[in-house]
């Protein structure tokens, strides 16, 4: 009686054939079959001609596509799912990485029909720059929708897009400064994250992947960390624009400014190899404007250890 409770029992648990399996799961057959070969997925148990995998085929299945969706590779994949298997435990991980996925502000999406976004923006459909929002994020279409509406990530950004807008900044012009702050963002992001990784993170990231513990401590650190970033690059930001602002204003107010549009446009020629690498990174079409806005970049950057320079040695003198 008891032995036929166990096969009652181990006939209970759900079976699926590979192509089940890629039903319910998303896969499909050959990336099933190519986890298997890359043992990233446990082979399927054998009934008669037939191969039946389990829950715990389906589970690892979804584990992998969560973990791909957050960036990781295969290969960064097998070593977790192998720790796992080894018995050291994967919940701190994945916790960590659920941290580190999250949002890093307290912004909340919103939604936007196509009238009211025309509406903010003069009123005139303009489908080149609600193309080129979709390209840059600030807008995602929402897939089956009897009305055309856009899921807004960032509120704040688009209402920014709408301010400048208002006050007579062409839409071209609002998207070609957002991909230019972009980068320089995306700059100051990684350099926040290998500084921190290399005064913060590294003990915790020595093992491959770490243990529960390091995992644990690890995600209360990101937690603290977190609004850091933020806070540093608000305050830095708010010290240079009053910096430039004042000279700006002082600029214009000096009676003996020259007036900017009295100025003659100059060329400076460009060795060929510098062009030929400008074109392959930007196109051909873009040089011009990459060159400008790498200049200016340079020049303000300058313009800043410049006066940085000057505040630390007047500290200095005055101690």
């Amino acid at each position: 009686m008891g032995a036929g409770l166990s096969e009652q029992s181990a006939s209970a648990q759900p079976e699926y054939r590979i192509e089940d399996l890629a039903h319910h799961s998303g896969a499909t057959v050959r990336t099933i079959r190519a986890y298997q070969d890359r043992g990233l997925l446990p082979r399927p148990v054998r009934r008669g001609r037939s191969n039946v995998y389990g829950d715990t085929h389906l589970a690892r299945l979804r584990q992998i596509a969560d973990l791909l969706d957050r960036g990781y590779t295969l290969a960064s994949i097998k070593e977790l799912l192998e720790a796992w298997d080894a018995g050291r435990g994967l919940g701190g991980v994945l916790g960590l990485v659920a941290e580190v996925d999250g949002p890093w502000t307290d912004e909340e999406a919103d939604r936007i029909s196509r009238a009211e976004l025309d509406a903010r923006f003069g009123g005139t459909p303009d489908e080149d720059a609600v193309r080129e929002a979709i390209e840059l994020g600030v807008l995602e279409r929402i897939p089956d929708r009897d009305t055309e509406e856009y899921l807004v990530p960032s509120p704040q950004e688009l209402a920014v897009a709408a301010e400048l807008y208002a006050a007579g900044v062409p839409l071209s012009a609002i998207t070609g400064h957002l991909r230019e702050l972009r980068g320089q963002v995306e700059h100051i992001a990684a350099r926040f994250l290998e500084f921190t990784a290399e005064h913060v993170f590294a003990r915790y990231l020595e093992h491959r992947p770490p243990t529960e513990a390091e995992a644990a401590e690890a995600t209360t650190l990101v937690r603290r960390l977190r609004p850091l970033a933020q806070q540093t690059v608000d305050a830095e930001l708010a010290r240079a624009m009053r910096i430039f602002a004042n000279r700006h204003l002082q600029y214009h107010l000096s009676p003996d400014a020259a007036v900017l549009g009295e100025r003659e446009p100059r060329s400076v020629p460009l060795p060929p190899e510098t062009i030929r690498a400008v074109e392959r990174l930007v196109g051909q079409e873009n040089v011009a404007a990459f060159v400008t806005a790498a200049t200016e970049r340079e020049v303000q950057t300058r313009t800043l250890d410049t006066l940085a320079s000057n505040t630390a040695h007047d500290d200095q003198v005055g101690q």
